[in-house]
């Protein structure tokens, strides 16, 4: 997967001039003639991985096009997750100083636990938890069917369930223990790894944050979109860890699979505009 096409934004949403793709191009004639604008980080670059990859599948619906790319995606994360799981576990953990230092981090947040902190422990817990992420998918999945914003749903179910998806049979291979801590959930003992509600909040939050600041297409907003996202991820982040839930390590493990699993669903969804686009010419020159 090339970088450019799937964990730039910054590049997509604010290309040079004269370097718009098509998304870009049709957004600002869109925007100009008032109507809905699209979102371009959604739309393959021309030339670009995504149109090669198209091609090289061969299929022109883009709705099969989509699941093999996201099927492809999800097992291999899945399979990096569970090797840097068991390398983490099997090697890194076993070593006396590295364990230690680990644990000693749960183990002063532990410590300078309060009231205050404990109930906005619980808020970043059960903003990122799974009532709430199941909610907000729903939520959006009715609004953009009822829109018929078919793109927008696949990108929202699907990286939810390909973030989720990962984390569930990484947990089912890799046992870790959670912190030497008190721990104030009463969940899993040995599903330390990776933090499946940091993942779910870079993965869904950070990606509906993302897709918002193309559609809008200002660098502010974009700005601040990524400070949202950056605030959300330490929020949870914070609040699991604070809780006994996990490591750091397992927080930064669960970061690395919510962008990768984010990345996944982008180019799925640039590969399927690419199909569309080919099976749209094919239509009209036959």
């Amino acid at each position: 997967m090339d970088a450019a096409d799937s964990t730039a934004p910054a590049a997509v949403l604010h290309p040079p001039p004269g370097t718009l793709s098509a998304g870009a191009r049709g957004a600002e004639e869109a925007n100009a003639a008032g109507e809905e604008r699209p979102v371009p980080l959604l739309e393959p670059q021309p030339g670009g991985p995504a149109e090669r990859v198209a091609r090289r599948i061969g299929a022109t619906h883009p709705v099969r096009v989509f699941l093999v790319v996201a099927v492809a995606g999800y097992a291999l994360l899945a399979a990096l997750t569970i090797s840097v799981g068991l390398l983490l576990t099997e090697l890194l953990v076993p070593v006396h100083g590295f364990e230690k230092w680990d644990n000693d981090i749960n183990r002063w947040l532990a410590e300078h636990r309060s009231s205050v902190l404990t109930d906005l422990s619980w808020l970043g817990s059960t903003v990122a938890g799974g009532l709430v992420i199941p909610a907000v998918v729903g939520v959006l999945l009715v609004v953009f069917l009822a829109r018929r914003k078919w793109l927008l749903a696949a990108f929202t179910l699907f990286v939810i369930c390909i973030e989720s998806g990962s984390y569930r049979v990484t947990t089912l291979v890799v046992e870790r223990d959670r912190p030497p801590v008190h721990r104030l959930e009463g969940l899993d003992p040995t599903a330390s790894f990776p933090s499946g509600h940091i993942a779910a909040t870079v993965a869904l939050y950070g990606g509906l944050l993302l897709v918002l600041a193309s559609h809008v297409g200002r660098r502010w907003f974009s700005a601040l979109a990524a400070a949202v996202t950056v605030a959300l991820v330490l929020f949870v982040g914070w609040a699991r860890m604070y809780r006994g839930m996990h490591h750091l390590t397992d927080s930064a493990a669960g970061v690395l699979m919510g962008v990768l699993a984010l990345a996944i669903t982008l180019f799925a969804a640039r590969v399927a505009a690419a199909a569309k686009s080919r099976d749209a010419e094919k239509r009209a020159t036959s």
